[in-house]
């Protein structure tokens, strides 16, 4: 579940989820753990654009990847919607230790970052070492009352 909803996307992440397909989607990107900002200062940013130009740096070796088969379900028993997507691979990954992930959405095939809205962030520590990555991302979102 997240650890942290962008103030931005308060409210917005589920169905933001829905929309995600074919022009658009969701994807993950790794940040590094030297220099990365506290949480109260990254939910402010409203774009991928305006987090990277904070003190917040892409670990861009291991690189973006798009979230595949997002669903939001509805729990009526417990009162609340969850978004979920499939595991995240990154194969022979190497770079700079990540200490995040953000999911985001992309409102257009190759928008640029001061397009892209930064959804959740996660607590992700990890030492890419050349081997595989595979982050868990189920339940990246829930939303009860």
């Amino acid at each position: 579940m997240a650890e942290l909803t962008f103030n931005v996307a308060l409210g917005r992440v589920n169905e933001l989820a829905r929309l995600s397909g074919a022009s658009d989607s969701l994807i993950v990107v790794p940040l590094e753990a030297a220099g990365l900002v506290d949480d109260d200062t990254m939910r402010d940013y409203e774009t991928l654009a305006a987090l990277l130009a904070g003190a917040s740096n892409e670990q861009a070796t291991m690189g973006r990847k798009t979230l595949a088969n997002v669903a939001v379900s509805i729990d009526h028993a417990a009162n609340r919607q969850q978004a979920d997507a499939d595991d995240v691979t990154w194969t022979a990954a190497t770079g700079d230790p990540i200490a995040a992930l953000v999911v985001c959405y992309v409102p257009t095939s190759g928008a640029a970052d001061s397009a892209i809205v930064p959804l959740t962030k996660h607590d992700y520590e990890e030492t890419p070492t050349g081997s595989t990555i595979v982050a868990t991302v189920s339940g990246f979102y829930r939303a009860s009352n």
